[in-house]
């Protein structure tokens, strides 16, 4: 079997910016073990299986050593490969997935849009493992559905941290998202998920789910721009839609290959 498969670089209109994705479009449904061993021989953060159905694409997405609910990244490299190579000429993408339901992308020129549901925040005491994993300490504390949110001060702290993954890989959940205030956009993130196979995922599309109503309702707008502070970095664009969150950013590719199992 012969499987198209794309390296993307996404939220970022540079390669070598952004987060990188692999993107496998099949003709026939594979079996998870085989999904998640391309996964790990690929050795990327994420690798997106897109599958054609009657209603538009399922799609599902594995880190080397997990399958994971909900991937941003990976979806928005998922629409660039359909819409640059595809010939997908309908206005809106309709995904399928298997824990997070219908996700749809829209495109604009080059900005591709993801329409995601909101997370669930809530706040919660200070967790046991934070004390050590940072030196710099963040001034509150929540919990989505996925991943543990601690929030800073100042931009800086962020750009300065340097957690114990090991003490982060005890933590509940997917992973763990740090942000503050931002200098040059409304929020700053970085993103780390050492539990998941990721000690920090360069930008992390799905934790804008969380990020955006939480600054959305601290700052008093719905338009927010926010930047992931990772080596690579990355740009979004995010807006509060009530129950769903617009997620806003560029892709560009890197490699197209094919994958013979």
């Amino acid at each position: 079997m012969t499987i198209e498969m794309y390296q993307v670089d996404a939220f970022t209109d540079k390669v070598f910016e952004g987060n990188p994705a692999a993107v496998c479009i099949l003709k026939t449904a594979l079996e998870a073990q085989v999904m998640q061993q391309i996964a790990a021989e690929n050795n990327l953060a994420e690798t997106a299986f897109v599958l054609p159905n009657k209603d538009g694409f399922e799609i599902r997405w594995f880190t080397p050593t997990v399958e994971v609910e909900l991937c941003g990244h990976a979806t928005l490299a998922a629409a660039h490969v359909l819409y640059e190579y595809y010939q997908y000429e309908r206005e809106e993408i309709r995904f399928t997935s298997l824990y997070s339901g219908l996700l749809t992308v829209s495109k604009e020129g080059k900005q591709l849009t993801l329409n995601f549901p909101k997370d669930d925040l809530h706040e919660i005491d200070k967790p046991v493992w934070v004390e050590k994993a940072f030196e710099i300490q963040p001034s509150a504390f929540y919990k989505g559905k996925t991943d543990v949110m601690l929030v800073f001060d100042h931009e800086q702290d962020i750009i300065n941290q340097q957690p114990d993954l090991s003490l982060l890989a005890t933590s509940e959940g997917r992973g763990v998202i740090i942000t503050a205030p931002g200098t040059k956009s409304d929020f700053v993130s970085r993103f780390f998920a050492p539990q998941s196979g990721i000690d920090e995922d360069p930008v992390t599309g799905s934790a804008h789910t969380s990020l955006t109503p939480y600054w959305s309702n601290r700052l008093g707008k719905s338009l927010l721009t926010a930047r992931q502070l990772s080596k690579r970095m990355g740009k979004l664009l995010c807006e509060d839609l009530g129950d769903r969150v617009a997620i806003s950013g560029k892709a560009v590719t890197f490699m197209k290959a094919s994958i013979n199992i």
